[in-house]
């Protein structure tokens, strides 16, 4: 695990710069590295997929615990360092992907294969990496996430509030979260302009997934929230789907008057199972 010191003797040795753009504020207090082990809950057969490794303070750790890490990193830099320190890890137990984390969410991990994801998200790519990881074929038993504070808690909306958004739905849909720790902006360098939070979510025993359409009409309805739903789908629905949307609301004992926001995720799963093509 790796201090200020230690970092900055490092990014000095590699003449290496952390670029702004793409998230690179690495974690300098070893205590959150090993709270984030904790949370995970590693046992030794564990599969483990982490994201951005950066110079591997949190890897190390990783590999210390788990069987194997499959890790993705876009800094070429990096990478070379990392296979460096890393790469004759014995048995094969560390698995170093060069590229994008949004296009390679796993890392390269086997598909069926049970895993648990630890990582230190840059801000930039946690809702599209999130977006991409719950559309994978096998979900992570367990995900232990650092991430900004304020994304953290758009992850957790609760219904009716604002801050409500078709990613809170998703990730509810699939996760329960066991765990929030408030982590300072202190704990990174370069520091950061916000706090973070280190986030435990729990697969659900019969996780709810939504299908590329699903996910679409959802958002398209989220980017008119002021409006009420029946004026929604009778906007965007064709006849027939509108009808059975306005019946699944009454069934369901829900105003149709209610804004998206408001609509119980419950609701937005049952609404799912329902064909819902949208005119324009």
């Amino acid at each position: 695990m790796l201090t200020l010191t230690q970092t900055l003797n490092l990014l000095q040795e590699l003449d290496f710069r952390p670029k702004k753009s793409l998230g690179q504020n690495f974690l300098i207090d070893p205590n959150i590295v090993r709270k984030s082990v904790a949370m995970a809950e590693l046992h030794p057969r564990d599969v483990v997929v982490e994201i951005g490794p950066g110079l591997g303070t949190l890897t190390q750790a990783l590999l210390k615990k788990s069987h194997r890490v499959y890790a993705v990193e876009c800094d070429r830099c990096l990478c070379d360092f990392l296979q460096k320190n890393y790469g004759e890890e014995p048995k094969d137990r560390f698995h170093l992907w060069y590229g994008d984390a949004v296009e390679f969410p796993v890392a390269g991990k086997p598909t069926s294969e049970e895993y648990k994801v630890v990582a230190n998200l840059p801000y930039a790519i946690s809702t599209p990496w999130m977006d991409a990881i719950l559309s994978q074929e096998t979900l992570p038993s367990r995900m232990v996430l650092l991430l900004q504070r304020e994304t953290a808690e758009r992850f957790l909306a609760k219904i009716g509030t604002k801050a409500m958004s078709p990613m809170a739905i998703f990730l509810q849909s699939a996760y329960d979260v066991k765990a929030m720790h408030p982590v300072s902006r202190k704990c990174f360098f370069p520091e950061p302009s916000v706090d973070s939070a280190l986030l435990s979510l729990d697969r659900k025993k019969n996780p709810v997934l939504f299908s590329r359409e699903e996910k679409f009409n959802i958002r398209h309805f989220f980017t008119e929230r002021r409006k009420q739903m029946k004026h929604l789908i009778a906007k965007h629905l064709e006849p027939s789907t509108a009808h059975a949307w306005l019946t699944c609301f009454h069934d369901g004992g829900i105003s149709d008057t209610v804004r998206p926001e408001a609509v119980p995720i419950i609701m937005w799963q049952r609404l799912g199972s329902l064909p819902a093509k949208t005119i324009d």
